[in-house]
């Protein structure tokens, strides 16, 4: 036998099983690339230790370092901690108390920028071509970006001005405004394409 060879174990690895079980869920790409990140981080700040060998005062340790040390904002923490709940309770089948009793984020919410309608229409008018229509219809129809660019011809309505979004954020299919204004670039588009 050629001692070069190596064998791998049969059992999977650990990142390979959460990947497995994220899909098996059918969490989105985005989903699982974030809870991935989370958890490699999660096991690095505790030096590397195997999750099975961790608890409730690991998971706190961290949580609390990425309020304090790292200042994120309450909502990525919470991804972190939602990232760490699965990997524990859906991965390792070890139920992980949700009395995490962590430092909390003290940043202050702040409402969004958002653009009056002369701002929107000024910044519009410096765009041009593939890309002023798509953030036409992200402004006019409320689309995210994701959503706009996996549109579809058959997902336009033109006779009931809607347009179809379907699989949008937590896979889920609606239905909103097609404005009136952006009808004749679209055609446009779609017989350029």
């Amino acid at each position: 036998m050629d001692e070069s060879v190596t064998f791998r174990s049969a059992a999977p690895r650990l990142m390979d099983r959460v990947r497995e079980t994220l899909r098996f869920y059918h969490y989105a790409y985005n989903t699982e690339k974030s809870y991935i990140e989370w958890i490699l981080r999660f096991i690095r700040f505790n030096a590397k230790k195997h999750p099975r060998e961790m608890g409730k005062f690991e998971i706190e340790r961290f949580l609390s370092h990425l309020a304090v040390n790292r200042n994120v904002a309450a909502s990525t923490q919470n991804q972190a901690f939602n990232a760490i709940m699965f990997l524990y309770n859906k991965v390792l089948d070890t139920p992980m108390e949700l009395d995490i009793r962590a430092k909390r984020t003290s940043k202050a919410k702040r409402l969004p920028t958002v653009l009056c309608k002369d701002e929107a229409k000024s910044l519009l008018s410096c765009m041009s071509g593939t890309a002023k229509i798509l953030a036409g219809l992200m402004y006019g129809s409320g689309l995210r970006s994701l959503e706009v660019v996996r549109l579809r011809i058959h997902d336009i309505d033109f006779e009931n001005n809607q347009i179809y979004v379907r699989d949008a954020k937590g896979g889920k299919d609606r239905t909103t405004i097609f404005p009136d204004t952006l009808h004749q670039p679209v055609r446009e588009q779609i017989e350029a394409v």
